[in-house]
């Protein structure tokens, strides 16, 4: 009886099979894993309720690691207190003592590339207002038409919660520095504007530099000083730099990065609204 017996054969070798493939059963699931994020970080990020306008939290975790603002070794010939804005590689630096700087990411628009060289702030505006170009106009008049009057200031404004206002020789360069309300293009070539941070961001970096001060753009070619992160996490900004619990073992001078934040927060803060008109586009 050859034919039951390989029948019988085959039954036991499936049911064998069968059971090895539901005992091992589908594979588990790896969780991703995330870096451990420090408290300062988490509390420097998120949401500013002390504004006119609402200025939502940004989760450091959905931002690269360079675009967190950080203290960072920075030689330069250029003086404490000097702004240095590398668009190519979408960094804004304020030089401090000790070969140190606080290192900003930055989101570059085309407006962003077309000067280079020395300026001025010349005006700080908080919640400035925005008014789009004669081109922008003809671009695109169905979204911006509306606007040509200008748009107050406020939480859908696209000059964001502060905006540092760039002359050279007395004259407007039309090169601006100001938040945004698209965090995700932080670290980006982006369409439109000058030079875009995250609201809170230019809230610490319009806290600290007063009217007046001197501003380097770099070019293509010109001089890129070698800036190398302190640590791989920030430091900078709103809160009051007080933390509970040990400091994270994250390599961090807490203490000392607690004091600048303090001294920002201590800083002059001019009014919280500007209506003036803005007409320099984005």
């Amino acid at each position: 009886m050859p034919r039951p017996l390989r029948l019988t054969t085959l039954i036991a070798l499936a049911s064998a099979l069968g059971a090895c493939s539901t005992s091992q059963g589908a594979p588990a699931p790896v969780a991703e894993a995330r870096p451990q994020i420090a408290p300062e970080v988490l509390r420097r990020y998120a949401a500013v309720t002390d504004e006119p306008f609402p200025v939502e939290a940004v989760d450091p975790r959905d931002l690269k690691a360079r675009n967190v603002r950080q203290l960072v070794d920075y030689p330069s010939k250029e003086p404490p207190g000097t702004l240095v804005v590398d668009p190519y590689k979408r960094f804004l630096f304020l030089v401090m003592e000790g070969g140190k700087a606080m290192r900003y990411a930055v989101g570059v628009g085309k407006a962003g590339f077309e000067f280079t060289g020395e300026a001025t702030v010349a005006r700080k505006a908080s919640w400035p207002r925005w008014t789009p170009t004669p081109d922008m106009l003809r671009r695109d008049p169905e979204r911006n038409g509306r606007w040509a009057g200008g748009m107050p200031g406020g939480d859908r404004n696209p000059l964001g919660a502060r905006a540092l206002y760039l002359f050279k020789d007395g004259k407007d360069t039309l090169y601006r520095i100001h938040g945004t309300t698209e965090p995700w293009s932080i670290g980006e070539a982006v369409s439109s504007g000058c030079i875009r941070m995250l609201n809170q961001d230019v809230i610490d970096l319009h806290r600290r530099v007063p009217t007046g001060t001197k501003v380097v753009v770099l070019g293509s070619r010109g001089t890129v000083h070698a800036a190398e992160p302190k640590a791989p996490e920030t430091t900078g900004s709103l809160g009051n730099g007080a933390s509970s619990g040990p400091r994270p073992d994250d390599g961090l001078d807490h203490a000392g990065l607690d004091n600048l934040s303090r001294s920002a927060s201590e800083a002059h803060e001019p009014p919280a609204y500007d209506g003036e008109a803005d007409d320099d586009g984005l």
